[in-house]
């Protein structure tokens, strides 16, 4: 009885309010187009248009807001020049806009110009796409759960010894009074 409340109460003990274990939930996707949830991106904004701009393997997807109200803009022609790509957008979703790169691009800096024309208003947003040399990793995450399991583990397992220990020790020590 007392292994399992001390194995117990150590396992308590490494357990602890406010951290979610759980997988991550999956990442939004438009259409066909994943998530950028770790892609390179870079933003720009005028008094009428917002622009996002998310790398994705050989894909430039570019996300156009009114800058006002955040409602996207659809229908619109969306230039663009820079980072290896010249020409015309294709909408892909309400909002949101796909040009297609000729190779992937490398790591730095690449300046990006885009025109935005939908109905009777234009303008033109510059940004600079950064890409780093090496993409983010997501392992961190996972490595810390199997360490944390590890320990938690390894923790158990002495105290349970501990706890075999104390009642062999116990029953020799009444055995001997006897």
């Amino acid at each position: 009885m007392v292994v399992f409340v001390t194995a117990f109460m150590a396992m308590a003990a490494l357990a602890h309010e406010g951290e979610d274990h759980s997988a991550p939930p999956a990442p939004p996707t438009t259409s066909s187009i994943s998530s950028p949830s770790l892609a390179p991106r870079a933003a720009a904004a005028t008094e009428e248009f917002e622009v996002v701009v998310v790398l994705e393997g050989k894909h430039l997807i570019i996300y156009v807001d009114r800058f006002a109200g955040n409602e996207p803009v659809t229908q619109a022609t969306v230039e663009l020049e820079g980072a290896g790509v010249k020409g015309v957008a294709a909408e892909a979703a309400p909002g949101v806009y796909v040009a297609n790169l000729a190779a992937p691009l490398a790591a730095g800096k690449h300046p990006l110009t885009i025109v935005v024309e939908a109905g009777e208003t234009a303008d033109l947003l510059s940004l600079n796409l950064d890409i780093p040399a090496s993409p983010p990793s997501a392992s961190g995450a996972s490595e810390f759960s199997r360490r944390a399991w590890a320990i938690a583990g390894i923790v158990g397992a002495i105290v349970c010894g501990g706890g075999v220990w104390l009642a062999l020790r116990r029953r020799k020590r009444g055995a001997s009074h006897a």
